[in-house]
């Protein structure tokens, strides 16, 4: 709704807010057509000014979301949400009989919690500086190696490439090439 449209309604609805506080029993038709012709001119005006179509649901987040008829609020989505929190409470927020109870939450964490090792091949270049990225990291070393040596056969290759072996510490597998510290002033930082 723009600014026109907004004043143009409130002016209208003032005015039947008027004609409300007048209105008795011996009130004149005339006077009653007049009231019928502002309030058509006040429902014209709001159907100019709304866009979008009545909100399906009662939610303030997603108005025009799928409706659950069994909701509070009519909404799908927020249901689905409120659902798997009580699920969670019920199934994950008590120990299950049986199961050791943690006294204290350990400082390090337990051993379900720390991801697991993975193992990864960096192809790296040389920049003249220092080594680089120079394509996603790999899962198979095989196919790390055939990445760099297109790399080496392509059009613009790099002074030098590595293959460096993640594994939760780095290792140099090997190295392509000779890296050479290049001075990046053009007249030898004269």
């Amino acid at each position: 709704m723009n600014h026109a449209q907004l004043t143009a309604l409130g002016r209208a609805l003032r005015l039947l807010g008027e004609h409300g506080e007048t209105l008795t029993a011996d009130t004149p038709d005339a006077r009653l057509h007049e009231i019928r012709d502002d309030l058509r001119r006040a429902v014209d005006l709001l159907d100019d000014s709304v866009s979008a179509g009545a909100p399906a649901t009662r939610c303030p987040e997603h108005p025009q979301g799928p409706v659950d008829d069994s909701a509070p609020d009519l909404c799908l989505l927020c249901e689905t949400r409120r659902r798997a929190a009580r699920r969670s409470e019920f199934q994950g927020g008590r120990p299950r009989p049986g199961e050791p109870v943690p006294t204290a939450p350990s400082r390090y964490g337990v051993r379900g919690d720390r991801p697991q090792p993975q193992q990864r091949w960096l192809p790296e270049l040389w920049n003249g500086q220092e080594w680089q990225l120079c394509g996603t990291p790999r899962r198979d070393r095989h196919e790390a190696e055939a990445y760099l040596a297109a790399q080496r056969r392509g059009s613009r290759p790099a002074m030098a490439y590595r293959l460096v072996h993640e594994f939760t510490d780095y290792e140099v597998l090997r190295v392509w090439g000779t890296p050479v510290r290049v001075d990046i002033e053009p007249m030898g930082n004269l």
